[in-house]
């Protein structure tokens, strides 16, 4: 059966998945932080964004392609950074990197990845990104920076929304502790899911490598953390300066969610915002961001890389007619991927981009530009 057939939107891929992944795996996955009232809210603003049906438009060819950072892009979404994607799938980094080179689009490697840059340097494209937790040490953030470029990656992120761990406390109720640890609870739920536990024991446990390499065996740790913490900060603009002069590509800061607090950026060397409340996996007050999003495109002229609660191709179009330039998913390439394996996410790919052009008919447009004027502009 054709996949669109069996899997035609992300609920199938979802549900698919569920009940392919250990139930601790997929909580890790799908939670949020505190009630999910952000995760909630992000799907709720994004409803309110309504369009104009078009008719008597005749035949039309829409133009996918878009421009970030001087580059050509194929498709206006890529695939946004998730940590420890290889828990959630085997080899789940390389993977996901081969379907972004195969499609011309970005792929974005996680620090807290369970594969090294120079891993998946091999299968990178041409619009390879890097996200960056900020490491304490000076000295270890340059050394990272430079085997992110030695690896080939173009264009670094750095996270600045993770100032304190949030506690996510769905994830916490599924088993799952950090630092991780094989329970007999968890491993009756590994048990009941063969196909990926012989695919992780094939691939080896999942561990941050990139980030392993500076730690001292001797540090300890509190039992809520893991080895990530050791290395994260919470940034301040003598920290971005550094990074600055450390990085000579297109940096972007990736959480940014006040307009106010964005409008000097560009004064301080950023390239691109990146808008995003961590998808409701960080604080439950936040506001969604596509609500932030007009306010975002008022306050600054930078690209603004847009995230959080995108589910499909409709969701994109909607980010893109409020005034972003592109639009990163994260979860939705993991559903797919723990749905299908290594089929996964070109499925997604192509069910993603025919939703974009099924929605470009029906509002009559053939440009991205041409979104706003379709726009119900009063949203109440």
């Amino acid at each position: 059966m054709d996949l669109h057939t069996k899997y035609p939107g992300l609920p199938d891929l979802v549900t698919r998945a569920r009940g392919r992944i250990p139930h601790f795996v997929f909580e890790y996955l799908d939670s949020a932080t505190g009630n999910e009232a952000t995760l909630r809210r992000n799907r709720q603003k994004l409803d309110e964004v309504l369009f104009h049906p078009s008719i008597l438009r005749g035949a039309m060819t829409p133009e996918l392609s878009v421009k970030l950072f001087d580059n050509e892009i194929a498709l206006p979404f890529g695939i946004a950074p998730v940590g420890m994607s290889g828990l959630i799938w085997p080899n789940a980094e390389k993977l996901l990197a081969q379907t972004a080179a195969r499609a011309g689009i970005p792929y974005c490697l996680s620090t807290v990845a369970s594969q090294t840059p120079e891993d998946v340097a091999p299968v990178l494209g041409d619009h390879a990104w890097f996200q960056l937790y900020p490491p304490k040490d000076p000295g270890v953030m340059r050394d990272l920076v430079g085997r992110v470029k030695d690896a080939g990656f173009k264009v670094l992120a750095m996270t600045v929304d993770v100032p304190v761990a949030s506690r996510r406390e769905r994830q916490t109720r599924s088993g799952l502790t950090q630092p991780p640890r094989l329970t007999p609870r968890l491993l009756c739920q590994v048990m009941q899911r063969p196909a990926w536990a012989l695919g992780t024991l094939r691939q080896g446990r999942p561990r941050l490598k990139t980030i392993e390499t500076y730690v001292n065996d001797n540090r300890t740790l509190p039992s809520t953390e893991h080895i990530g913490y050791l290395l994260r900060t919470s940034p301040d603009a003598a920290y971005l300066a550094a990074l600055r002069e450390a990085w000579d590509g297109p940096l972007v800061l990736k959480g940014v969610m006040n307009p106010e607090e964005a409008k000097s950026l560009s004064d301080q060397g950023v390239d691109g915002v990146w808008l995003s409340n961590h998808a409701g996996r960080q604080f439950d007050a936040a506001p969604a961001s596509i609500e932030v999003l007009p306010a975002m495109r008022d306050a600054t002229d930078l690209p603004i890389i847009f995230d959080s609660g995108i589910d499909g191709g409709l969701d994109i179009l909607r980010a893109l007619a409020l005034g972003a330039d592109f639009v990163m998913m994260g979860r939705a390439w993991h559903y797919a991927l723990a749905a299908l394996g290594p089929r996964g996410p070109d499925h997604l790919l192509d069910m993603f981009t025919r939703d974009i052009v099924s929605n470009m008919g029906q509002v009559g447009i053939e440009r991205f530009a041409d979104l706003p004027s379709r726009l119900v502009q009063d949203r109440s």
